[in-house]
């Protein structure tokens, strides 16, 4: 699977899924200031290879906003929120700071964590910065395409 990331000029950028057999998919990807939301799953799912969104649509599921829920991609999705809020808030946070912000989260919404260190972490972290700066040298209009084998 192959994943299009078009940089939108206005409120939204773009995601093309694009499956072999199949007819692509286009999301919509709300504009949030770091890398678009589906990106960061990218980096989390691709790193840990670990079940989720993106990897729930390579296997055949629609990619829609409502799936039916499934212990280890909501723990996928609850690991993305933090990262996103890492991200928001300069990327810079203590990686054992994340694993307690994602321990939390899992509690408050009695969700299982995927079985992750801060070595894994940081990993991500990682991932998600190279992202960063390959998406900031897409000018409007451009595309970053990533593979998806997992």
């Amino acid at each position: 699977m192959k994943l299009i990331f078009k940089k939108g000029s206005g409120k939204t950028d773009l995601m093309e899924v694009v499956r072999e057999g199949q007819p692509s998919e286009l999301v919509d990807c709300p504009k949030q200031g770091i890398i678009p939301h589906d990106m960061v799953h990218y980096a989390v799912e691709h790193t840990l290879n670990a079940r989720g969104f993106l990897t729930r649509v390579k296997d055949g599921e629609a990619a829609a906003f409502q799936m039916q829920g499934e212990a280890q991609s909501d723990a996928v999705e609850r690991l993305v929120e933090v990262f996103q809020g890492d991200a928001w808030s300069g990327g810079n946070a203590p990686a054992s700071d994340l694993l307690e912000m994602y321990r939390v989260t899992c509690n408050a919404r009695s969700c299982s964590m995927l079985d992750v260190d801060t070595v894994a972490i940081s990993e991500v972290r990682d991932v998600i910065a190279d992202l960063t700066e390959k998406w900031k040298a897409v000018a409007v209009g451009g595309f970053l395409e990533l593979g998806f084998a997992q």
